[in-house]
C-alpha cells in the first residue's frame, strides 16, 4: 500500500564518509533508487538532478554536463573508485552508461571542485554511483528479490530483469541480471531514426560479510555489454550535411567489467576508522567503421585495464572530523586497427586509435578535515598531492613521449546555520586535470567531421572555482540556491591545423590553447503540501566565454537555461501519480566549434517543453504496475549538443514483483 509522501533525510558519501546533505557545505544532488530502477541507463536518472544537464550522442549512451563542463573534466566514480580511465574523452563519453542499473542504490552528483578528496579530473565536479549492499538484520537466513518486465513505444524497448538477495546478519549476497533491447527511435512528429536501436545485457554479484559490529568485507562484480551500438550522428546526415559522415559506425562491442574488494574496520588500530579498497576495471571500446561511400571497413580493438588501490584512515569526534588517505592507479591501454577491403576481403594493419601499450600511472596522498568553529559555524577543507606519469608508446605517426605531472591542489568550505533550518554556504576549490592517453595520442576520425592527429607535448589544465548559496532543510519544504563562477585555464581543446583529409575531414590536434570563464546558478525545490502532494522543481543556468588562440567567443557546448517541474500525488492507498514538465530555453550562443559540429544547428538549438504523466499501482502482495506517457504533445526537440532528437510521444508499461 502507498504511504503518505514524506521528505526524507538523505545520507551521502560525497565526503568519502556517511553524512547528510545538511552537514556538508558542498552542492550535492542525489538521485535515489526509485528514480533509477525503471531507467534504461543510469545516466537517464541524472536528468532529474539539480545542476545536471544530460547530453546523448546516440541511444545507449549518456553524459552529464555540470557547470558547463563534461567528459574527463567530470570525475566519475563507483563506490569511491575511479571510472575515468586513460582513454576518457574530453568530450561527452559513454562509459558511465556501462554501469548496471540494478547495481545502483543511488547516484550522488557533487558540483564544484572537490580536489582534496578526488584529485585530477574533478574539475567541474564528481558523479558517484553508490551500489546496493545486500544486508539482513535477522540471524536466520532470509530471502528477498524482485523481477520486472517493461516495454515502451518510442524505442520499441523491451526490458527484463531480476535480482535475488539471500543471507543473514553476518553473510549476505545479491545477484542480478538485466536485458534490454530497443528498436529505432521514434522522434517527435512520428519519424523513426535509423539506425538507432541497440541491445544491452548486464549482470552483477555482490557479497557482504560482517563478522562483528566493527568490520565488514565487501566484494562486488559488475558486467555490462552493448554488443553493437550505432553512432547515429555519424550514420544520419546532420546539420549542414547532405550525406552522412560514415556508411558504418558501430561500437562493437562497448563493454565494462568491474571487480571491487572493500574492507571496513571501525575503531581499529589507534582507535581510528580504516578502509581499504582494491579495484579493477576493464573497458572495451571496439568499433567497426567505414567512411561514407568507401569500400574499406576498419575494425578497432581498444581496451583500458585500470587497477586501483586506496587506503583511508579517519576519525570523528564531537566537533571535528579528519580523513587521511593514499591511492594508486595504473592503467594500461591496448589498441589495434585493421582495414578490410570489402570487395576482395584483403586485410592490412593500420595505425591504432591509441598508441598500443601506453600507460597512465598516478599516486596521491590527501587530507581532509571538518570542524565546528562554534555551534553554528563549520569549516571544511583539505589538500592533495598528486603525481601523474603518462607514457605514450611510439607509433609510425608519433614518437614515444613521457609526461610527468606533480600538482598540489585543495579546497575550502564554509557552512553557517542561520537557524535550525536555514544555512549559508560557500566553497572554494583549486584543481587540475592531467592530460591522459586520449589527449596525447589519439589518431583518427572524430565527431563533427574531424580527423585527430597526436600531440605528445601537452600540459595539465587548471581550474579555480568559487560558489556560494543558501539552503533550507525542513520537514515541509527544502530549498537550495547556488551561484558559481570558475576559471578554467590551459584547457586542452582540438584546434584545426588547416589541413583536410582525402575524404574531406578537417585535421585537428589537441593543444593547451583554451581559457574558459563560466558562471551561473543552480536551484532546487521540494515542497511537501500536506500528506498527498509533493512538488519538486529545479532550474539551472550557465553562461560561458572562452578564448582559443587569442580569439574570444562563447564557450563550447554550454547548456541553455533549463529545468524541470513535477507534482507527485499519493492517494494513501495503492495508487500514486506524477505529472511533470521538462523545458529548455533556446541556445544561440555557439562557439566556432559548435557551429561546425553537425550535431548542433548552426543557427542555435531551439527551446522546447515536454510534458509527461505516470501512474503507479502497488498491491498488498507487492505487485507493482507502472504506466507512463512521455512527451505528451509529441514535440520534436533536441537536448543541446546531442546527436539525435529526443524520443517523441512514448507510452511505457512496467510490471514489477517483489518478495
Amino acid at each position: 500500500m502507498s504511504a503518505a509522501i514524506a521528505i526524507e533525510e538523505v545520507v551521502v558519501l560525497a565526503k568519502r564518509r556517511e553524512t547528510t546533505t545538511r552537514d556538508i557545505s558542498a552542492a550535492v544532488s542525489v538521485a535515489g533508487r526509485a528514480a533509477i530502477q525503471d531507467k534504461k541507463l543510469v545516466t537517464d536518472a541524472l536528468k532529474e538532478a539539480t545542476g545536471v544537464f544530460v547530453q546523448q550522442t546516440t541511444p545507449g549512451q549518456g553524459a552529464a554536463i555540470i557547470r558547463g563542463l563534461r567528459g574527463s573534466a567530470i570525475l566519475h566514480l563507483v563506490d569511491g573508485m575511479r571510472l575515468n580511465n586513460a582513454i576518457f574523452r574530453s568530450s561527452p563519453t559513454q562509459y558511465f552508461a556501462l554501469v548496471p542499473v540494478g547495481a545502483v542504490e543511488h547516484i550522488e552528483t557533487l558540483r564544484g571542485t572537490p580536489t582534496s578528496l578526488y584529485g585530477s579530473d574533478a574539475v567541474g565536479g564528481a558523479v558517484q554511483v553508490v551500489t546496493r549492499v545486500p544486508a539482513f538484520d535477522d540471524p536466520a537466513t532470509r530471502y528477498a528479490g524482485e523481477a520486472y518486465a517493461g516495454w515502451d513505444s518510442a524505442e520499441l524497448g523491451r526490458r527484463l530483469g531480476a535480482s535475488l538477495d539471500v543471507g543473514n546478519r553476518a553473510l549476505a549476497a545479491t545477484a542480478s541480471v538485466e536485458y534490454l533491447e530497443t528498436g529505432d527511435r521514434r522522434i517527435g512528429g512520428g519519424e523513426r531514426v535509423a539506425p538507432s536501436g541497440y541491445e544491452s545485457m548486464a549482470g552483477r554479484f555482490a557479497l557482504a560479510y560482517t563478522p562483528d559490529e566493527f568490520s565488514r568485507w565487501y566484494v562486488d562484480l559488475h558486467y555490462l555489454e552493448q554488443p553493437s551500438t550505432p553512432r547515429v550522428d555519424e550514420l544520419v546526415p546532420g546539420f549542414g550535411q547532405t550525406d552522412p559522415s560514415s556508411s558504418e559506425f558501430e561500437f562493437e562491442p562497448n563493454r565494462r567489467t568491474f571487480a571491487h574488494l572493500r574492507y571496513d574496520r571501525r575503531e581499529g588500530p589507534l582507535d581510528l576508522d580504516w578502509r581499504f579498497d582494491l579495484a579493477w576495471q576493464r573497458v572495451d571500446d571496439d568499433r567497426r567503421t567505414r567512411n561514407f561511400g568507401s569500400t574499406e571497413r576498419r575494425l578497432e580493438d581498444n581496451r583500458s585495464d585500470l587497477h586501483g588501490a586506496m587506503l583511508t584512515v579517519s576519525s570523528e569526534r564531537d566537533r571535528s572530523f579528519w580523513l587521511l588517505g593514499a591511492e594508486v592507479y595504473s592503467d594500461r591501454v591496448s589498441s589495434t586497427r585493421t582495414s578490410v577491403d570489402i570487395p576482395t576481403g584483403a586485410t592490412a594493419a593500420l595505425l591504432p586509435r591509441f598508441p598500443d601499450g601506453s600507460r597512465l600511472d598516478q599516486a596521491a596522498v590527501f587530507f581532509n578535515t571538518e570542524f565546528q568553529l562554534s555551534p553554528r559555524h563549520a569549516l571544511s577543507g583539505g589538500l592533495r598531492f598528486n603525481a601523474v606519469d603518462v607514457d605514450v608508446a611510439e607509433t609510425p605517426a608519433s614518437e614515444a613521449a613521457n609526461v610527468d605531472v606533480a600538482d598540489l591542489s585543495g579546497d575550502l568550505g564554509w557552512r553557517y546555520d542561520v537557524t535550525d533550518e536555514w544555512q549559508l554556504l560557500a566553497n572554494f576549490g583549486a584543481g587540475f586535470r592531467a592530460p591522459n592517453v586520449f589527449d596525447l595520442g589519439t589518431l583518427g576520425a572524430r565527431p563533427g567531421n574531424r580527423f585527430n592527429i597526436p600531440n605528445t607535448s601537452l600540459d595539465s589544465e587548471s581550474v579555480v572555482q568559487l560558489d556560494a548559496g543558501v539552503r533550507r532543510n525542513g520537514d515541509d519544504w527544502q530549498f537550495e540556491f547556488v551561484v558559481f563562477a570558475l576559471d578554467y585555464d590551459d584547457r586542452i581543446t582540438s584546434v584545426s591545423t588547416g589541413d583536410t583529409t582525402s575524404d574531406g575531414r578537417d585535421v585537428v590536434q589537441s593543444v593547451n590553447a583554451a581559457e574558459s570563464r563560466i558562471h551561473g546558478f543552480e536551484a532546487g525545490f521540494d515542497w511537501l503540501l500536506g500528506e498527498r502532494f509533493d512538488i519538486l522543481a529545479n532550474l539551472r543556468y550557465t553562461r560561458g566565454e572562452q578564448s582559443v588562440g587569442g580569439i574570444d567567443e562563447p564557450a563550447d557546448r554550454i547548456p541553455p537555461l533549463s529545468g524541470r517541474l513535477s507534482v507527485n500525488y499519493a492517494t494513501g492507498g495503492p495508487l500514486s501519480a506524477t505529472a511533470w514538465v521538462e523545458f529548455a530555453d533556446a541556445q544561440e550562443r555557439l562557439s566556432a566549434r559548435d557551429v561546425e559540429d553537425v550535431r548542433i544547428d548552426p543557427n542555435g538549438t531551439p527551446g522546447w517543453a515536454s510534458f509527461g504523466l505516470r501512474a503507479d499501482w502497488t498491491s498488498r502482495s507487492n505487485w507493482n504496475l507502472t504506466l507512463g506517457l512521455d512527451n505528451l504533445f509529441d514535440r520534436r526537440f533536441r537536448y543541446h549538443g546531442s546527436g539525435i532528437d529526443a524520443p517523441g510521444r512514448n507510452f511505457s508499461i512496467e510490471v514489477r514483483k517483489r518478495w
